[in-house]
């Protein structure tokens, strides 16, 4: 891969990785523009750069919530931080929805990249639901167990490209009665078992792909995957300032806009030229 389009797929993971824009969706369709995928092939995708971008995401939240985490690991070891242990508590329950679905419909999941035009009307969806928080009454309190839960349900629809998943869990904490603020804060942590779980399963994908995990490593560190890992991190971090302003502000459905906007030129486009 030229290093210029791997810094350009890197920006677009760290934009989307973050903003409620669907980080999957965005790849996918990015990929296609380049040609890195091809209309009606049979693409498999190029796990070792898969691998690195997670990386550099995952470096994004890590800065930016590094005083959250250092919290969380204390709580480990002091029965009086309560809030924090219930929190870790809240991140686990969270995250089970999103596993239960990836391994019951890993072959639907995987099957949707392969249609643009799917990927672009998914995007409709995202703006949907950015919208949704103007029409309900916002809530005040903080993440319980059931805004966890729902939350979850939302970041397990979210595997499909096209359907933001910071977008899908900030809404649905906010439909659940958390204050907004909250609800953003939760959903970027949540990304953390998230993007740590996609990193082991395409990790694993990988090893089986060069036969050990020595080779699988080394190709994931290359120039051109480093320059796009270092790009992911880097705007991952900008774009994670600028949600919570958004969502700060309440204006988080500026950004269905956008959506709506790629959504309707990716369905014409990609519909056109698969003709």
């Amino acid at each position: 891969m030229e290093i210029w389009k791997a810094i350009i797929v890197g920006i677009v993971q760290g934009l989307s990785e973050f903003l409620p824009i669907s980080s999957s969706g965005h790849i996918v369709l990015t990929q296609y523009l380049l040609g890195i995928r091809e209309l009606g092939s049979s693409h498999q995708p190029d796990l070792g750069f898969e691998v690195i971008l997670h990386i550099g995401t995952l470096v994004s939240v890590l800065l930016f919530f590094r005083k959250s985490l250092w919290s969380l690991v204390l709580s480990l070891f002091d029965k009086e931080m309560i809030d924090e242990r219930k929190k870790i508590m809240f991140l686990a329950l969270a995250t089970l929805p999103a596993v239960i679905a990836a391994l019951l419909f890993k072959e639907f999941f995987d099957a949707v990249p392969g249609k643009p035009v799917v990927v672009s009307a998914l995007l409709y969806v995202t703006g949907f639901l950015l919208f949704v928080p103007r029409l309900v009454k916002k809530g005040g309190g903080g993440v319980g167990c059931k805004s966890a839960l729902i939350m979850g349900i939302g970041q397990a629809f979210a595997i499909l490209p096209g359907i933001s998943r910071s977008g899908s869990t900030i809404v649905a904490g906010m439909l659940s009665g958390a204050k907004a603020e909250k609800a953003a804060e939760f959903s970027f942590l949540m990304s953390i078992p998230a993007i740590s779980g996609g990193f082991v399963l395409t990790m694993k994908d990988r090893i089986e792909q060069t036969g050990s995990f020595s080779e699988a490593l080394k190709s994931c560190f290359t120039g051109p995957y480093l320059a796009g890992a270092i790009a992911a991190a880097i705007v991952g971090l900008l774009a994670i300032y600028l949600v919570m302003g958004a969502v700060k502000r309440g204006k988080l459905e500026y950004f269905s806009y956008y959506c709506f906007t790629v959504a309707t030129v990716g369905v014409l486009y990609f519909s056109l030229t698969a003709q």
